[in-house]
């Protein structure tokens, strides 16, 4: 993981995180995760080690109702059948109707054509938060054909102006995941270069962490906290848990145990510790 920014012991977003975990432990939030197949236990599990209580309900005449009742609403778009097409934007309305605040996942949109046209039916609906790797930011600022499948090809970097551009446009929080994470509203910034490259070698890391953006911007509409500050403070817990589980781990296979467990016990000492972030205004 990068050094490039240094240890930030009293960073505001560090304090506001570990406000944000303990509220969320205090009263878990309903997350409600349309994900792709492939992750669907493994987001469901790093829900409940946070202390978030997570429901997969991707079934249309299901969906929109669960949306408006949940406190977070996931749409990850990796396994988009037919039948999960229809749910999201069943979804999406629900959330929309309810104020229920939702994150979309544009997993592997730009080269594959059913996902990125569900991806940018979706946008307009203006999700509270955008998350996804550098060339999938890209791809739906339409500056890019996408990347290598579900791996970016492109830098966090050099999403920045698609990030600025798609917060501007859908009035978004966008997330830009990488060796440093770069979040941004359009009139704030953080980056965030804690983490650990064990994440990129288990399946779902980049998809969980979607749900927990979800589940911290559920929790953070009750408190009073901004959804910019919401999604970065999920971005943080995680990685932070992440760089805790790797010292544990001998590979991809304890790693996936381990962050279970680190989410579990990753406290607002830990994150006030090893936060290594960046916040200013544009």
């Amino acid at each position: 993981m990068s050094d490039r920014l240094r240890p930030e012991s009293e960073s505001t977003l560090a304090a506001s995180a570990a406000q944000l975990l303990s509220a969320l432990r205090g009263s878990p939030p309903l997350t409600h995760c349309i994900t792709n197949t492939v992750v669907t236990g493994f987001t469901a599990n790093v829900l409940l080690a946070l202390g978030a209580a997570p429901a997969m309900v991707d079934i249309v005449d299901e969906a929109g109702l669960f949306a408006g009742v949940a406190s977070g609403t996931l749409i990850n778009l990796g396994t988009p059948t037919p039948e999960q097409r229809a749910a999201s934007l069943e979804a999406v309305a629900g959330a929309v109707a309810a104020g229920t605040p939702w994150v979309l996942d544009p997993v592997a949109i730009g080269s594959l054509p059913v996902r990125t046209a569900l991806a940018h039916d979706l946008v307009v609906s203006r999700p509270t938060a955008i998350r996804g790797n550098a060339s999938e930011i890209l791809a739906l600022a339409g500056l890019t054909a996408g990347g290598r499948g579900v791996d970016a090809t492109d830098t966090t970097d050099a999403a920045s102006d698609a990030a600025l551009a798609l917060a501007a446009r859908h009035g978004s929080v966008v997330a830009v995941s990488g060796p440093v994470d770069l979040i941004t509203d359009g009139r704030r910034i953080v980056r965030i270069a804690n983490g650990d490259e064990l994440l990129t070698r288990v399946t779902g890391g980049g998809c969980a962490l979607g749900a927990l953006m979800a589940a911290f911007l559920g929790t953070a509409r009750t408190v009073g906290i901004d959804p910019l500050t919401a999604v970065a403070s999920a971005s943080l817990v995680y990685t932070v848990a992440a760089e805790r589980a790797a010292t544990r781990a001998s590979g991809p296979g304890s790693f996936a145990v381990e962050l279970l467990d680190a989410l579990a016990s990753v406290g607002p000492r830990d994150i006030a510790d090893a936060a290594r972030v960046e916040e200013r205004a544009l």
